[in-house]
């Protein structure tokens, strides 16, 4: 009873703030109303001329790409009060974030999600963050600095034809700011209950003609978070970090950028060991250790408006110390684009990629890979054709990428994607694609102890292989979208899916193999599922005012996931991870010249697996401009609850729950 007062109490001051605000504007600001630019950096004009390169690997206007595609600006993130770009992907239509516990975290689009959701592709400047050890993305190890990004691209759906393997249902591609636009001195800190440390300091500089430098250090210290039951759940997480960028314009041909950062911190966990001798099940806390770094060159030169070529190379150094593994996975890969007029109507882009990825992982009885290294490589080319049907009116973008692996060898992904703007406030486009999941190393290599206990004299272990026959996830996607601007304050975008996936990776019971003093009940993965999912996608944008902006976004999704033998059933909780529904709503106010007012509502259906409750988030942000320098922020975050959890726990981990918090955060630029 006491929680739902606290609800009401807060929804009423809301609303009241909402009522009085315009009163408050009306009577504080001057009688000169002539200035009807407002105080946001983009206006609905703009936004409809923002640019992306995700959807085609070139800059074409948002509005008119043929894919699922959202941006969230660098004014987005830094009004939304987030610490972390996770929590910035919250106000991503189409997304499911979910927190795990304090340092993990559960993202994708349309399904499939987990702490390694394996089927959504993750980039920093171009750079795949996508581990080839379980695959997916791990969120605790890769982080910038929010003030240095100038915009994150997200592609609902697969990309496989121009990003490759793993690309399946989407794309999240963060893009950091041209050095030359981060210049000066930037300080940055502040704290709270469970942000309960965190700063960063940031200098530009230039170099000489045309070259421009950019040096950063960041560090934030994470609380534990709060079990189910009420206890700590031991999962604090600190990280170091610190970086560099250098962009060089030596001619109006000729791009460089030259990039890397380097990190170390520890994350803490709780879990379970398991052993064959006593005592069989042991419940641990440790700091696991990671670090590691990286570096990327690009060039780029433009041959003429119509034609460039850009050639690309990064290392990445990734090595964890955990309590059952450490892990050490090192990176190298080169990407080569071509981009040229084939003829009036035609615009070609094709390339070539290379990847090596060394992986070690020393194992114990919980968690090993057999054989503990090997050398991945990963080679593509791909193609694709852009036709202007009719000049500015209707054009037909089809290619193809093939994708060489080292487990399913060579892996064909095509696409079509027709464009259809009968005026210039009009976008319909519809697409067919396929797109390929490949095996990770836990996949093909992998032995897990998924718990052990004692049944009477007997001792049971049960235990998960990978197997070295799979096959490579296949998905036939289609979709349709419509964008709309039906009013020059207000922009519409729909988008509906249906998705076919074939070859689904899940594991199946095999026969008792009895072994001196235990018994092993085995479970074997293999290409045990096929699946459907289906459902919608929108999202708006309303200039409500000169001062008020409102984003909104609503999400359906259904998943109907079907097992090729009767004897798989665990992983036929894929269609029970994710919610049907979900809802955002986004406030960005301007009070004041100096005084911003921003509020974000989440909507969350139920996730069964887990059993994991809808809940509705709120948070909110009372942002200063003290001078033209320095800003201060006050965050207040799950506002109407004290703490719910997000996703259920992984196999061996212990989930803990989102909690009500704020924090206090001071920036400084000069």
């Amino acid at each position: 009873m006491l929680k739902s007062k606290k609800n009401v109490v807060v929804i009423l001051v809301l609303s009241l703030i909402g009522l009085f605000v315009p009163q408050f504007r009306a009577f504080a600001q001057s009688p000169d109303t002539s200035d009807l630019d407002g105080l946001f950096d983009l206006s609905i004009e703009e936004l409809m001329h923002v640019e992306v390169t995700t959807a085609s690997k070139k800059e074409e206007r948002l509005f008119e790409t043929a894919v699922a595609a959202y941006v969230l600006t660098s004014e987005d993130i830094r009004r939304s009060g987030a610490t972390s770009i996770m929590d910035a992907l919250r106000m991503v239509p189409g997304l499911h974030v979910a927190r795990m516990n304090a340092n993990k975290w559960a993202i994708s689009s349309r399904g499939f999600n987990g702490e390694f959701a394996d089927k959504m592709l993750v980039m920093i400047d171009g750079r795949s963050i996508y581990t080839p050890h379980f695959g997916g993305v791990r969120w605790d190890t890769y982080d910038v600095m929010l003030e240095d990004i100038e915009r994150i691209e997200i592609i609902r759906g697969p990309g496989g034809t121009l990003w490759g393997g793993n690309a399946v249902n989407g794309i999240i591609n963060i893009i950091t700011k041209h050095a030359k636009d981060t210049q000066g001195l930037l300080l940055t800190g502040g704290g709270g209950t469970e942000e309960q440390g965190f700063g960063a300091v940031r200098y530009g500089d230039k170099m000489g003609k045309d070259t421009y430098l950019r040096v950063y250090s960041k560090y934030f210290n994470r609380g534990d978070g709060t079990q189910m039951t009420g206890s700590s759940g031991q999962d604090g997480w600190d990280v170091t970090r610190g970086g560099f960028r250098i962009d060089h314009d030596s001619t109006n041909r000729d791009e460089w950028i030259f990039l890397g950062d380097i990190y170390d911190g520890d994350v803490g966990q709780l879990g379970t060991e398991y052993s064959l001798t006593a005592p069989i099940s042991q419940a641990y806390s440790h700091e696991n250790t990671l670090n590691g770094g990286n570096l990327l060159v690009r060039w780029k030169r433009i041959l003429s408006f119509e034609s460039d070529v850009v050639l690309q190379a990064y290392y990445n150094r990734e090595r964890r110390l955990e309590k059952v593994f450490s892990s050490t996975l090192n990176t190298y890969d080169i990407d080569f684009q071509h981009r040229f007029p084939l003829s009036d109507r035609h615009e070609m882009t094709w390339g070539l990629g290379s990847r090596l990825d060394r992986h070690t992982l020393d194992g114990s009885f919980d968690y090993s890979l057999n054989p503990r290294h090997e050398d991945l490589g990963l080679h593509s080319v791909f193609v694709q054709d852009k036709i202007s049907l009719i000049p500015d009116r209707l054009e037909l973008t089809f290619g193809t990428k093939v994708l060489q692996n080292e487990y399913t060898d060579l892996e064909f992904q095509p696409s079509a994607r027709l464009l259809w703007k009968p005026n210039d406030r009009h976008t319909v486009w519809g697409a067919v694609t396929r797109a390929a999941k490949t095996p990770s190393r836990h996949d093909i290599d992998g032995s897990t102890s998924w718990g052990v206990f004692s049944a009477g004299p007997s001792i049971i272990s049960q235990e998960a292989y990978g197997s070295r026959h799979l096959e490579a996830e296949e998905v036939t996607a289609f979709e349709l979208g419509y964008r709309i601007q039906p009013a020059d304050e207000l922009i519409l975008d729909l988008t509906g899916f249906f998705n076919d996936y074939e070859e689904i990776l899940a594991s199946e019971r095999q026969a008792n193999i009895a072994m001196p003093g235990y018994t092993i009940w085995p479970n074997l993965l293999g290409n045990n599922l096929h699946a459907e999912t289906y459902g919608i996608e929108l999202s708006a944008t309303y200039q409500a005012s000169r001062d008020w902006r409102l984003n909104a976004g609503y999400t359906f999704l259904q998943i109907q996931a079907h097992p090729d033998q009767p004897s798989i059933t665990r992983d036929v909780a894929y269609e029970r991870q994710s919610p049907h529904n979900q809802f955002q709503l986004c406030s960005q106010y301007d009070l004041t010249k100096d005084l911003e007012l921003d509020c974000a509502f989440n909507y969350v259906d139920n996730v069964p697996d887990g059993d994991i409750p809808h809940y509705l988030r709120f948070d909110a942000r009372l942002g200063w401009h003290m001078t033209e320098h320095l800003e201060l922020s006050v965050v207040g975050q799950n506002l109407l609850d004290s703490r719910h959890p997000e996703f259920g726990a992984e196999a061996g981990q212990i989930q803990t729950e989102a909690e009500r918090g704020a924090y206090v955060k001071v920036t400084y630029r000069f």
